[in-house]
């Protein structure tokens, strides 16, 4: 399988599909997931002719196990390690919730010169903790749930995440896709307890307001105002108005885990974006 040392010397693992001389697409996973939860965009844009590549975050996945760097900077620096070992370049990147968190930190401190443009979905940024300069944050309380909820028995934890509120299947009406369940439950079960305990505190704690404010290259936010994970009302507005020029779109009732329950509405948005 295809690994990049990252500084530390932790592989990393990656996938990289297409024609190597294709406009780069470049997926960033969300928490506690893998490179598999983009399967639905990196076919779609295969078949559009573009080259797709995603990897699984330190701890996640296929990728090493380390014991520490399971902060922002350190998941950035990954990432900029794997796309410079493949020289991507014009590349456009998309990241979903902590992998939004991701994909502007990386964009901001390694992506000079390799960007075309950014796309955040469902994405933590701005910050998702509650403090005096963030009022509209949620508590602490709901961030130890999730640390309590990992380290006591995570295999139930991650079952009772999936089949409920990410994906809205808690929701009346909502059909629950057992499928979609298990495959959230098996990325997670993949990687580190102890990455994915640590992880917690790198995407509900990090502020990405000056990030956010230096990005350059033209940026899509995008938010389905029923995510019950990282609520809108804290998240894509905010992040779009600190990105100059940055485009904003809500999906009305859809779920944080819309790139999987509605992938055939956000594919087509993804691509008329990249295409503009």
């Amino acid at each position: 399988m295809p690994f990049v040392n990252a500084a530390d010397g932790t592989p990393i693992f990656y996938k990289d599909w297409g024609p190597k001389d294709a406009q780069p697409i470049v997926f960033h996973h969300g928490w506690p997931l893998s490179a598999d939860d983009w399967d639905a965009q990196m076919m779609f844009f295969l078949a559009k002719g573009y080259r797709v590549v995603a990897h699984d975050r330190r701890g996640h996945g296929r990728s090493g196990q380390a014991s520490e760097g399971h902060d922002m900077d350190t998941y950035a620096a990954d990432a900029a390690a794997v796309y410079e070992a493949l020289d991507l370049r014009n590349a456009v990147h998309i990241g979903h919730s902590t992998g939004g968190g991701e994909v502007v930190r990386y964009v901001v401190k390694h992506g000079a010169g390799r960007v075309a443009k950014a796309v955040l979905v469902s994405a933590v940024p701005p910050l998702m903790l509650k403090t005096e300069a963030n009022p509209g944050g949620l508590p602490i309380e709901v961030f130890d749930s999730f640390r309590a909820g990992t380290a006591a028995n995570r295999a139930q934890f991650f079952r009772d995440v999936a089949a409920g509120p990410f994906y809205g299947f808690n929701r009346e009406g909502v059909t629950p896709q057992e499928g979609v369940i298990q495959n959230w439950w098996r990325q997670g079960m993949m990687g580190s307890v102890k990455a994915h305990y640590e992880g917690i505190k790198a995407f509900s704690e990090t502020d990405f307001t000056e990030d956010l404010k230096a990005i350059t290259v033209p940026t899509l936010v995008l938010h389905g105002d029923d995510d019950q994970v990282v609520p809108i009302a804290d998240s894509a507005p905010l992040s779009a108005a600190l990105v100059k020029g940055s485009q904003l779109k809500i999906y009305p009732g859809f779920p944080h885990g819309m790139l999987t329950t509605h992938a055939e509405v956000i594919n087509p948005d993804l691509l008329a974006f990249i295409q503009s």
